[in-house]
């Protein structure tokens, strides 16, 4: 392996991470699609052994960068950072020199040519050199994929899920799969149609090594003569770029399987039995995998379905099978692609998130309070019947809590709404100004009752009072409610809201108490904190001091949420 001639790097991040005094290894991100030695990004090494922080994991540091970059960048070059003067140069740069060529071995199947810079460039417009002739590809593709294995066996279940991902693999670049390509803009008038590329027009994969694009013309079809520039009439001004997401072109891929077209031979119709030595049961596993790659506009766009798509999504789909390979028969993880452009950078990275644990949880931290019941004194009601919700539900915020609620009881999977997607709701419906979204402007009962409709389609009962002198003496509607709604309900009034959870009455001596939750506690789950802070507990309209929890001159909405009549 040579060094060839001197050379220049070019340098296309808007804030290079490299000059950052952070102690570590750093890849360096280029793109074949770019003259040689642009570099667009740099990422730091996750994964490193245990004996030697500056030596990386290679295993674990490939498998990463697969999810993570988009198919059309790759890792070109390797930076030591360190704070250890007793290290020599020439050490620095063999560490550096042998970590890319081994990640790059495992990553492309070859490493590449030394070449000697002398010379370093910032560009001052970096997303044009990136955006000018290039274009971001995305691809969505859900699958459901039914593992029958024997009960009595459960490595059955590895072996059918290995086979499933195989075989999704093989669907791929079937003769009858087809690649549906258009501009991701919505369509106008006399713009350009939708591209079908079937797999009889995909070059066999093992032809050349994963990493090599071919930029070529003149196919045998009209199809495979077509490149991405087909989809972009208009050359956009790339002098005023704001952001991928606005100005950058985009490409969307859909992938169908299901045949419409004959088959090339004729076949008789086939079946296949796998046979099991005793009882058998079935585990479908979900995967909605979505890729991002970026592409030349001169790119073939077989090619770029080809050597960018199909790869992407096989690697995405093997990311995926790792993380959840060891949970498999339990409660596998919900994996979800999401995109981020983190400040500095000019192209997209790929995170697969858990969803399981919600906005707010992290499998490695406590799990959050549900039972808001735990730790509760008595209410002190003398011989009263408690009337609690049925069922338990986090708390922030009153509206959310009640839609905690709603998805705890599993009659909704959306997510708990934002602030300003409870907001944007209510503009949605007419019931607010497009001004309203992001103000702090306070909302009561009537204006959740229209969220929990739009969102839930839940219906909701409100009462109203004119002085909080009266809560006391709809404790027995209030009870009737818990033992046939066991909703929570929002209490507002003045400016302030709460969240009640349940009433303890007694019947004969008229004596109630209020199990309240205030939904403004923003501290950490101590359930001592809460508890003894008032945050959660029971309430009386009066207590012991002469202190009326209800004002009287405050006037107060009740908003009772219905149960929906629904199997």
């Amino acid at each position: 392996m040579g060094i060839q001639n001197d050379v220049e790097i070019r340098i296309l991040c808007r804030k290079l991470l490299i000059l950052k005094k952070e102690a570590g290894l750093q890849w360096l991100i280029a793109s074949p699609f770019l003259p040689s030695l642009s570099i667009v990004s740099t990422l730091r090494c996750l994964h490193t052994t245990s004996d030697d922080p500056l030596s990386p994991h290679l295993p674990k540091e490939s498998d990463e960068i697969k999810s993570l970059i988009p198919k059309g960048f790759e890792v070109i070059g390797a930076v030591i950072v360190h704070d250890k003067n007793e290290l020599k140069l020439e050490k620095i740069a063999g560490d550096a020199i042998s970590a890319v060529r081994n990640l790059r071995k495992i990553l492309y199947g070859k490493s590449r040519n030394l070449e000697k810079a002398s010379t370093v460039v910032y560009e001052t417009q970096p997303e044009k050199q990136v955006w000018e002739k290039g274009c971001i590809v995305r691809c969505e593709l859900s699958l459901n994929l039914p593992l029958y294995y024997a009960s009595n066996n459960p490595k059955d279940v590895e072996d059918a899920y290995t086979r499933a991902i195989e075989g999704v693999e093989h669907k791929l670049r079937d003769p009858q799969v087809a690649y549906v390509i258009e501009a991701q803009s919505k369509p106008s008038p006399g713009g350009p149609e939708p591209v079908i590329i079937h797999g009889t027009e995909l070059e066999p994969p093992a032809e050349l090594p994963r990493n090599v694009i071919v930029l070529e013309t003149a196919e045998e079809s009209l199809a495979k003569s077509i490149t991405c520039s087909y989809f972009f009439v208009e050359t956009k001004n790339i002098s005023s770029f704001t952001s991928v997401e606005e100005d950058a072109d985009k490409i969307l891929v859909s992938v169908m399987f299901n045949r419409s077209r004959s088959n090339l031979k004729p076949a008789a119709p086939t079946a296949e039995f796998y046979p099991a030595m005793g009882e058998a049961k079935l585990l479908v596993v979900n995967h909605k995998l979505e890729v991002l790659a970026y592409a030349t506009k001169d790119l073939l766009l077989t090619h770029m379905v080809s050597k960018l798509i199909i790869p992407g999504l096989v690697d995405q789909l093997h990311s995926l099978k790792n993380k959840i390979f060891p949970d498999l028969l339990v409660q596998h993880p919900l994996l979800r692609p999401y995109h981020f452009i983190p400040s500095g950078f000019v192209h997209p990275v790929t995170v697969l998130y858990e969803l399981s644990y919600g906005e707010t949880e992290m499998k490695q931290g406590s799990s959050l309070l549900k039972d808001v019941h735990q730790g509760i004194p008595s209410s002190g009601v003398s011989g009263g019947s408690i009337s609690l919700i049925q069922g338990m539900g986090c708390a922030y915020r009153s509206l959310q809590t009640i839609i905690s609620w709603f998805r705890e009881q599993h009659y909704t999977s959306i997510d708990v709404p934002l602030h300003r997607e409870i907001q944007q709701a209510l503009v949605e419906i007419g019931d607010k100004d497009p001004s309203f979204i992001g103000s702090r402007e306070w909302i009561g009962a009537i204006e959740l009752s229209f969220v929990l409709d739009k969102l839930l389609g839940v219906s909701c009962k409100v009462i109203n009072m004119r002085s909080g002198a009266e809560l006391p003496e709809k404790c027995r509607e209030l009870a009737l409610h818990f033992e046939t709604q066991g909703t929570p309900i929002m209490i507002g009034g003045g400016v302030l809201a709460y969240t009640l959870l349940g009433v303890d009455y007694n019947e004969t001596s008229g004596d109630c108490a209020f199990l309240i939750l205030d939904p403004h506690y923003t501290g950490n789950d101590d359930i001592k904190k809460i508890v003894n802070g008032g945050w959660c507990g029971w309430k009386k309209a009066v207590d012991s001091k002469g202190k009326h929890f209800f004002l009287h001159d405050k006037f107060y909405n009740l908003l009772l949420p219905q149960r929906p009549n629904m199997v």
